[in-house]
């Protein structure tokens, strides 16, 4: 017996500055008509998907800096794709920037929801593992201010019971973190999606570059592997207000193995069929948890933030 889920990954071209965040809803409205047309029951869109990521700028002007954010969702601007959603009836996960009132202040989150195929929200994550600094840093040739713009996320890994299978998500730099996958394969997940926008260029780092793709998929391979879990990464690609941005979206079995890859750093989509039992085999056996692990030895994980060399 077979549960087949059939996902595609919805990567996006760029998106411009003065590009409206209706323009980038409808296109993926039509992303999301073409994933019905091919059978999908799950439309996987990339981080920040509303707008141009704005991150690589430095904006002093807190009204500016808000208008690239989500006070409410579903919003005015996204209640096409929750309609499309309902009345196609299928699920979706969305990358936004996320304003809230909480506290008794205003914060703001790197976020993502899962939709299941009533068009309702059933699950939401807050970006972790936040890259970049906090500094303005005006010398290079953009910037990456995560840290200035977000607060770390405090929902942790959550995993939900939905769409005949147990799903997670994590946001784009969460996937170069093994602590982000594991922390949902102890939740017995099954499928883990996400998505990024992520510079062909590293600026501290350069020669980093031509590496950039290897290491994009090998980090999603891995976490699909050691966790026995389908992976759907999904980009948003292409040069975007002066930015390179890679592209390289995939679908990962948990057998490590790429299933399905887009070719393209435009919009695009990639549809394939995800058996959410093919992980049990190596759930039972080179990953069983409950009989190999031996968490009373990871203590330093835990403990210790940065790396310590011996005396």
């Amino acid at each position: 017996m077979t549960r087949i889920l059939t996902v595609a990954a919805a990567q996006l071209g760029p998106i411009q500055r003065d590009e409206s965040r209706a323009s980038a809803v409808a296109r993926m409205v039509e992303l999301m008509r073409q994933a019905k047309g091919h059978g999908a029951d799950l439309v996987v869109y990339p981080e920040a998907a509303l707008t141009a990521f704005f991150p690589h700028w430095w904006i002093d002007d807190e009204a500016e800096i808000d208008s690239y954010f989500e006070s409410a969702m579903p919003s005015n601007e996204t209640a096409p794709l929750f309609e499309e959603s309902k009345r196609l009836g299928i699920g979706f996960h969305l990358g936004y920037c996320e304003l809230a009132f909480e506290q008794g202040r205003k914060r703001r989150f790197n976020t993502a929801i899962l939709v299941d195929k009533s068009g309702a929200i059933v699950g939401k994550y807050r970006k972790i593992h936040l890259p970049g600094h906090p500094e303005h840093r005006p010398a290079a040739p953009f910037q990456n201010l995560e840290k200035r713009y977000f607060e770390t996320g405090e929902l942790g890994w959550p995993v939900w019971r939905t769409m005949n299978a147990n799903i997670g998500m994590m946001i784009c730099n969460d996937r170069r973190w093994p602590e982000s996958y594991r922390s949902m394969g102890l939740q017995d997940v099954e499928l883990i999606v996400l998505g990024y926008n992520t510079p062909k260029h590293n600026p501290p780092a350069p020669d980093h570059d031509r590496l950039g793709n290897f290491h994009n998929q090998l980090v999603m391979q891995a976490g699909a592997y050691q966790n026995a879990s389908w992976v759907v990464g999904v980009a948003k690609a292409g040069l975007e207000a002066g930015v390179d941005q890679i592209g390289g979206s995939c679908i990962i079995a948990p057998t490590g193995e790429v299933v399905a890859q887009a070719v393209t750093e435009g919009d695009e989509l990639v549809v394939a069929r995800c058996d959410m039992d093919l992980g049990k085999s190596y759930k039972a056996s080179t990953f069983n948890f409950a009989r190999h692990r031996e968490p009373q030895a990871y203590g330093l994980i835990v403990e210790r933030k940065g790396a310590v060399a011996p005396l």
